[in-house]
C-alpha cells in the first residue's frame, strides 16, 4: 500500500476536498481470515483485505442543515474526488436534517492515527488448527463428523471530520460455529463460541460437548406444544436480549411504539422489570468484549446519528437491579426525550450475579427442557417485543437432574422483556456467540436462565 493510500491519508485528503459547511471521514480497513471444514476434514482456507470509505458532508441553509452519506469500496486516493462531490450533492439535494447538531468537537486525537492498519493472517490459527485436526482424528475414530467454520476480521476504522476530530479503533471480532452431525445426518449438534484472538477457543473441548449431546438424542421423545420450564443457555438469551437493545430507541419508546412506553404517555424508564437483580450493561471497555470506545456510524436513525460520529462513549447500565435505566437515544433524541445522551454500544453483558454453571442448573431440575439455540428470530408485535423463532440443533429433556433424551423442535412466541419478569433462576455470567445474530454481534457476555413457563407455541417438523 502506496502512502498516499494509507487510510489516514484517505482521510486527510478527503477532508481537503470538501467544499461542504462540514465534513466527516471514516476510511475502514479489514482483513479477514477464515477456515471451513466438512467431514473431518478442511475444504477450505484464505486471507481477503478490503476498504470501505464513507463520506458524510453537511451543507448548511436557511432552513437547517442537511447531510449527504455516501460509501464506496476499495476507493484510493485517486478515486476521492468523485466520492466526495457524491455526498455534497446529496446533501444539497436533501432536506434539513431533522437530527442535526454541531459536529462533535475537543476529543482527544487517537495517538496512533497515522499508523498503518492492523491485520490478521492464517498465523491466527496457529494453535487453534492442530487442536481442530486432533478432533476431526477423535469424531472420525468415535464416527461422528465435524462441519463448521472459524473466522477472524480485524478492522481498523480511522475517523477524521472538519471540525478537527481525528480518531481511530481496531477491531479484532473471531467466531467459531461447529456442527457435530451422526453420519446419517439424523441427529445434530452445535456450538458457538466470539474470540478476539483465538487463543481461548478448545475445539476438542467443544466437540467432546457435542458428542454427549448426540448420545443424548439417541432416545427421541415425543412433546406437545405448550409452557415449559426451560433452561435457556448463554447463546439464546443474548439472542434474545440483543433484539431488545435493537429495540430499546428512546425516540419510539417515547411516543408509544414500543414496549418500552409509558401507558398514558412518556417512557418506563425507572420501572422495575425484573424480580431478580439482573444488570444489562455495554462498556466500551469490558475485557475480551472491547468495541469502539467512540460513536462510528455511516446512517442516521432514532437510535444513531451520523452528527454524532466521534462522542465518547463509556459504561452504560440499560437496566441495574431489573430496573430500567436507560435507553438508546442520540443528541437529538435526547433532547426530545429528555433523557440523558446514551449511544448504542456494540457490546451486551447481562449479569445477575449467579454462579451456577449450565450443568449446575440441569441437576436442579425436576422436569424441563434444556435447549441449544434459537434461529429465524422474527418481530410479532413491537408493543410488547413479542419475537417469534425455532429452536434448533437439540431440544433435550431434563427429568430429576437428568438428561434423559431429546425431544422434538418447536416455534416459540416470547418477548424478551416478558420473560425478564419471569426468570426465576440466572447463572453464572460467560463469553457467548448470539447465534442468529452472529454475523452482526458477536461481543456479548450472559448467564443461563430458568424460565418457568417458557412458551413453545407449536411442534417445529424442521432440523
Amino acid at each position: 500500500m502506496s502512502r498516499r493510500n494509507q487510510p489516514h491519508e484517505i482521510v486527510e485528503r478527503a477532508l481537503e476536498l470538501s467544499r461542504a459547511d462540514g465534513c466527516m471521514v471514516i476510511a475502514s480497513e479489514q482483513s479477514t481470515a477464515n477456515l471451513r471444514w466438512a467431514r473431518n476434514a478442511l475444504t477450505t482456507n484464505g486471507v481477503t483485505r478490503g476498504r470501505t470509505v464513507t463520506v458524510i458532508a453537511t451543507v448548511d441553509g436557511a432552513e437547517g442543515t442537511a447531510s449527504g452519506v455516501v460509501s464506496r469500496s476499495a476507493v484510493t486516493a485517486g478515486e476521492l474526488e468523485p466520492l466526495v462531490r457524491a455526498a455534497e450533492a446529496a446533501a444539497r439535494e436533501a432536506g434539513p436534517a431533522e437530527d442535526a447538531q454541531p459536529l462533535v468537537t475537543g476529543v482527544p486525537h487517537s495517538p496512533d492515527f497515522t499508523a498503518a492498519p492492523a491485520e490478521t493472517s492464517s498465523s491466527v490459527f496457529d494453535v487453534f488448527a492442530p487442536a481442530l485436526g486432533e478432533s476431526f482424528a477423535g469424531a472420525r475414530a468415535a464416527g461422528r463428523e465435524l462441519y463448521g467454520f472459524a473466522r477472524h476480521e480485524v478492522s481498523s476504522h480511522y475517523l477524521g471530520t472538519s471540525a478537527g476530530l481525528r480518531l481511530r479503533h481496531d477491531q479484532p471480532t473471531g467466531t467459531l460455529e461447529l456442527n457435530a452431525k451422526s453420519p446419517d445426518g439424523v441427529r445434530s449438534a452445535w456450538a458457538g463460541r466470539s474470540t478476539r484472538d483465538f487463543t481461548d477457543v478448545d475445539p476438542q473441548a467443544l466437540d467432546s460437548e457435542l458428542a454427549r449431546r448426540l448420545a443424548w438424542a439417541e432416545r427421541k421423545i415425543e412433546l406437545p406444544a405448550g409452557r415449559y420450564e426451560t433452561l435457556l443457555p448463554p447463546t439464546a438469551v443474548a439472542d434474545l436480549l440483543v433484539y431488545q437493545l435493537w429495540s430499546a430507541a428512546a425516540r419510539d419508546a417515547a411516543e408509544g411504539r414500543t414496549v418500552f412506553s409509558k401507558t398514558g404517555g412518556g417512557t418506563r424508564v425507572g420501572e422495575k422489570l425484573s424480580p431478580l437483580p439482573l444488570t444489562l450493561r455495554s462498556d466500551p471497555r469490558a475485557a475480551g468484549l472491547e468495541c469502539a470506545p467512540f460513536v462510528l456510524t455511516a446512517s442516521s436513525g432514532d437510535d444513531a446519528s451520523v452528527f454524532d460520529n466521534g462522542l465518547p462513549l463509556g459504561p452504560v447500565d440499560w437496566i441495574r437491579d431489573g430496573v430500567l435505566e436507560h435507553l438508546v437515544t442520540t443528541r437529538h433524541t435526547a433532547g426530545l426525550t429528555d433523557l440523558p445522551v446514551t449511544p448504542g454500544v456494540d457490546n451486551l453483558i447481562l449479569d445477575a450475579g449467579g454462579t451456577r454453571s449450565m450443568e449446575e442448573m440441569v441437576a436442579a431440575t425436576e422436569r424441563g427442557l434444556l435447549l441449544t439455540s434459537l434461529w429465524y428470530i422474527r418481530e410479532v408485535d413491537p408493543a410488547s417485543l413479542l419475537l417469534t423463532g425455532l429452536t434448533r440443533d437439540g431440544v433435550y429433556l431434563v427429568e430429576n437432574g437428568e438428561v434423559v433424551g431429546e425431544v422434538n423442535n418447536f416455534r416459540f412466541n416470547e418477548s424478551p422483556v416478558s420473560l425478564l419478569s419471569r426468570v426465576t433462576e440466572a447463572g453464572r455470567t460467560e463469553p457467548t456467540l448470539p447465534r442468529e445474530w452472529g454475523d452482526y454481534f458477536t461481543r456479548a457476555a450472559a448467564p443461563a436462565l430458568r424460565v418457568p413457563d417458557f412458551n413453545m407455541s407449536s411442534v417445529s417438523r424442521g432440523v
